[in-house]
Formats: structure tokens, C-alpha cells, sequence
């Protein structure tokens, strides 16, 4: 049977017999136990997934694998993501893991409101991340009260997380801990929203209150921001 055929005839009980096999293995895996998938694949082929050759179930894991990498959320390492799956499948798929709770969507969606985007980035700092988001390449410019653009809280717990408590433009400890024992730095864009830069990690930098109010009012604040571009290697230059 065609895989790419059977790709497009999946019903939403099979899809979500899928994510059920899926978790399950993904759990068995991050346990530490020994996952035979060609057990679990004959299980699902034992039941709602009787229809479905090996193959084809393969590829739909491959595809569950891709929906969790794009955020940033572990997957099984033996399936790895695949590539080019059509927006169709996509929303399909990722809709059947939202029903089983594989994550709360409403974490990921970008936003100009710094209270919820601090409230989405402390949910995601606190967990397992692997990959790098894809972030905003243009971020919009929302008006209202005051001027501010859609942030991707996933960019933001990325670079916090990725600083593991140390400013990246001084090198120094963060200042405190906060309540919830996560150290307290700030996310800068070194190529400012404002000037058409980019909320991607290769474009902000966790640093500390006094890096980063030098980034922006110091009489040194140019020099200081070029270094950055040398301290830190993901940086890219806009």
C-alpha cells in the first residue's frame, strides 16, 4: 500500500491511536527502559490501527516527532522528525496530541503582553528542551496604549535557559534567584524589534539588569553591543 496515499485517508481515531502508541513509547524511552518498537508498532497494528502497514505507521510517528520538535519538546530518539509534512497533516496531527495532553497550545502562541509573555516563559524554562525555536523573523508591531510586538515565549525560555544563570555579556552570575529558584536575567534583542530585528535566538542574548541597561544607555553602548557578537556564538549580525 501507498504510504503517501494512506497518509491522506488517516481518521481522527486513528490519529489518535497513533499519539496514544506514541506517548506511550515516548514515556517508556524517557523512563530509561528498553523500547522495542516493532512490538509497539505490531500492538497498533493488532488494533484500531489494523489497516495501516508497518511502514505507514513509521512515517506517522515520524510525523508526531516533527509537530514536537517544532516545540522544542523531546521526541523518540528512533523516529526522527520528518520533513515536508503538509500543513493539512500537521494540524491534524497536532490537534490529536492537544486531545491526549501532550501540551497546552496556548504556551507557544506569540504575544505583546509582557505579563502573559513572562507567564508563557515560565511554564517553558521550566522544561525539557531540546532543538532551537524557530522564533519571528518579522515580528508585528501591535498598537494600542503603548506600542509593542508578538514575542515568541519559546525564543525568550530558550535563551534564559540556554544562559543557565550566567549573563552573557559579562559573564557574571545572575543578580538573585527568584521565588521559583530560576535565576533572574533579562532577553535582549541586540538588533532592537524597533529596527526591524529579529525575535530568533540567533538575535537575543539573557543578560544581566546592569549588561543590559548598558546595551542601551551607556556612552559605550555600540562597542559593548559589537562584543556581544564575539562573546556569544549563535549571534548572527542583521
Amino acid at each position: 500500500m501507498d504510504i503517501e496515499k494512506e497518509k491522506n485517508d488517516w481518521s481522527d481515531e486513528e490519529l489518535e491511536a497513533a499519539v496514544d502508541g506514541y506517548l506511550k513509547m515516548l514515556a517508556i524511552e524517557k523512563g530509561g527502559q528498553k523500547l522495542n518498537k516493532a512490538h509497539e508498532n505490531r500492538l497498533l497494528r493488532e488494533g484500531v490501527l489494523s489497516n495501516r502497514s508497518r511502514g505507514s505507521i513509521e512515517f506517522r510517528m515520524r510525523n508526531i516527532s516533527t509537530e514536537l520538535s517544532d516545540l522544542c519538546l523531546p521526541y523518540i530518539i528512533g523516529y526522527l522528525p520528518a520533513k515536508h509534512l503538509g500543513a493539512g497533516v500537521a494540524q491534524r496531527v497536532r490537534a490529536a496530541m492537544i486531545a491526549k495532553g501532550a501540551f497546552d497550545p496556548d504556551d507557544y502562541v506569540p504575544t505583546a503582553d509582557d505579563q502573559a509573555l513572562n507567564a508563557k516563559v515560565l511554564k517553558l524554562e521550566q522544561r525539557e528542551m531540546v532543538g532551537i525555536p524557530r522564533g519571528i523573523e518579522r515580528p508585528q508591531r501591535v498598537s494600542g496604549t503603548t506600542s509593542s510586538f508578538l514575542r515568541d515565549p519559546l525564543v525568550k525560555a530558550w535563551v534564559l535557559k540556554n544562559a543557565n544563570g550566567v549573563c552573557e555579556g559579562c559573564g557574571q552570575d545572575a543578580p538573585f534567584k527568584l521565588p521559583n529558584g530560576l535565576h533572574f536575567l533579562e532577553v535582549h534583542h541586540v538588533k532592537h524589534l524597533v529596527n526591524e530585528g529579529a525575535d530568533l535566538v540567533t538575535n537575543a542574548v539573557a543578560l544581566c539588569p546592569n549588561c543590559h541597561r548598558r546595551c542601551h544607555y551607556s556612552s559605550d553602548r555600540d562597542e559593548f553591543t559589537a562584543s556581544l557578537y564575539e562573546r556569544v556564538d549563535r549571534l548572527e549580525d542583521e
